[in-house]
């Protein structure tokens, strides 16, 4: 026995060296087998990169401040968009130590923890639902009306969201409670959109089919040109070279026969960046335009493949589980029909609720009428419409671009965000509360009325009526 210690010793050396290279292997790789190393399961915002781990775990031994980086990485710029009325800049202040004491919001993971699905509320909220009442709890006092109210509906009643309460301002209530349910004009905003005098003299040459500028042997078939000819491309004097040859000056000879989303990037940068930022693109956030270097480091990932609806948590169609999802999935290769865009290719993965009534909602008749001519361009409502609605976008020189917001998560964090960049455009805010407040309305889409009724515009209207009675006397 004295004899073999040797080799069983040399044998369980190699073994739990063997094990621990296979470890920091699958560590430092990536892959599925990144699971086992899960301590609990994720959220719905990021079970889909829960494989990329130094996405949120940016420094082995960085602490909260790490993964205060990893959060800022991702959220940072929707943040600073965000009017927010809790920004961290309060509670950094010196001065508000005592803000602090009570909700350290100095870092996302004080309300916001991954791998904790036990205590894990809406908003991926780790927090108790009442966390309101640690800095407001005698909100009474200056407001009557919300005298014996829970604190954990605060934010789950359509009245108050901790980052951005926009649409729900007292300001903006008060300018806009006696609106009606519907306005005289429905139309959508910027769907109708034309650039200015400056920019609409810089018009492209329109190609056709003839000039298509792909050598033979990678023309392709007849129907990809003649899809390519129809295209907003052809219409705007963008060859087959354009993005089957992105690198045409340096390397002439390079065709690339599937080109991706970062050849896409190079003229629709904001929807490349936006696409990436939601749950659709999120996968590939690293390699296309995020591979960059600011003040909160490099981003990296696991280079996970594209999102499939296979790895999605809401209902999906089966026969759709494997398909990848880029920027040919919606748009066609060579088509780019946005159209189909807008509706059908939704229709195609999605099996929900919401994705399945859309057909028989008002939203679809009026784009069915629009379609046909009945009525004018912009009154219909699109899928795209409301989760990907359009934007103006102005630089430095005067120039005017109007994209289209990839990220459909953007007007869904909460739903009240629609309120200003949708649902504004057609109706008004006490029927638009009252419908975003309604689960079921939601998932009929919207055919019929709300059930539920929020009361922040009543006492709004009652302090109005307050104020014009003060000043009567």
């Amino acid at each position: 026995m004295k004899k073999r210690t040797p080799l069983l010793w040399l044998l369980w050396f190699c073994l739990t060296l063997t094990g621990g290279g296979a470890l920091a292997a699958t560590m430092y790789y990536g892959g599925d087998y990144r699971s086992i190393f899960l301590i609990g399961k994720t959220t719905d915002g990021h079970h889909q990169i829960e494989m990329a781990c130094d996405a949120c775990h940016t420094d082995m031994f960085g602490g909260i401040e790490g993964l205060q980086k990893g959060c800022m990485n991702c959220h940072g710029d929707e943040l600073k968009a965000a009017n927010d009325s809790h920004p961290r800049s309060k509670f950094v202040d010196p001065r508000n130590a005592d803000r602090v004491e009570k909700l350290d919001a100095r870092f996302c993971v004080t309300c916001h923890r991954e791998h904790q699905p036990g205590i894990t509320n809406a908003m991926a909220v780790t927090m108790p639902t009442d966390y309101c009442a640690l800095c407001h709890e005698d909100i009474a006092k200056n407001r009557p009306s919300h005298e014996g109210l829970a604190f954990e509906t605060c934010a789950s009643a359509g009245c108050h969201n901790f980052h951005d309460n926009r649409a729900l301002y007292e300001d903006f209530l008060e300018k806009r409670h006696a609106e009606p349910d519907f306005k005289d004009v429905l139309l959508v905003n910027l769907v109708t959109w034309t650039p200015s005098e400056e920019n609409a003299k810089k018009k492209p040459t329109v190609l056709t089919a003839a000039d298509a500028d792909a050598p033979a042997a990678h023309l392709g078939a007849p129907e990809h040109i003649a899809d390519w000819a129809l295209s907003g491309h052809a219409t705007g004097g963008v060859n087959c070279s354009g993005c089957h040859q992105p690198r045409k000056r340096t390397r002439p000879d390079e065709w690339v026969a599937a080109p991706g989303a970062d050849v896409c990037a190079t003229c629709h940068a904001p929807e490349v960046k936006t696409f990436t930022e939601g749950k659709h693109g999120m996968r590939q956030r690293d390699g296309l335009w995020v591979s960059r270097d600011d003040a909160f480091g490099p981003f990296k990932s696991a280079n996970l493949t594209p999102m499939t609806p296979a790895l999605a948590r809401l209902p999906m169609k089966s026969d759709a589980h494997d398909t990848a999802l880029t920027c040919n999935t919606c748009h066609g290769a060579h088509k780019y029909d946005v159209v189909f865009a807008q509706v059908e290719a939704c229709e195609s993965c999605h099996a929900d609720d919401h994705t399945q009534a859309f057909r028989m909602s008002p939203h679809n008749s009026a784009r069915d009428r629009e379609m046909a001519g009945e009525l004018p361009k912009g009154s219909g409502v699109t899928c795209a419409t409301c989760h990907m609605p359009r934007h103006l976008l102005r630089d430095d020189y005067g120039g005017e671009q109007v994209i289209v917001t990839h990220n459909q998560n953007a007007n869904l964090r909460p739903n009240e965000k629609m309120i200003r960049s949708v649902c504004a455009d057609c109706h008004g805010l006490k029927f638009t509360i009252d419908a975003l407040a309604d689960p079921a309305l939601i998932a009929r889409n919207f055919k019929g009325k709300p059930a539920h009724h929020i009361e922040s515009i009543d006492w709004v209207e009652n302090r109005m009526r307050e104020r014009a009675r003060q000043k009567q006397q």
